[in-house]
């Protein structure tokens, strides 16, 4: 098992072969998740939007900016009238 030291100041080294196994560098970030409470899992956030592409398949259609904008409004009017106000 590898340890790291916590400093006065909260900080701590992530040692070398941690740092190799998630493949950071100086520079880049990291996340703390929390997996259960007490416990965190600590991940590399380094990698680019680009690298989600075709993670998720193909959509099952292809939307429009017209029609996202005009199923936002809707819904913003539906909310709308459900808190009592009116457009």
């Amino acid at each position: 098992m590898t340890t790291a030291t916590l400093t006065s100041k909260g900080q701590i080294t992530i040692p070398a072969d941690v740092r190799r196994a998630l493949n950071v560098q100086t520079g880049d970030r990291v996340e703390f998740v929390q997996v259960q409470p007490g416990r965190f899992e600590l991940v590399a956030a380094t990698r680019s939007v680009r690298e989600l592409k075709g993670m998720f398949g193909k959509p099952a259609r292809t939307v429009s900016i017209e029609e996202m904008n005009r199923t936002i409004a809707e819904q913003a009017a539906k909310a709308g009238m459900r808190q009592g106000r009116s457009r």
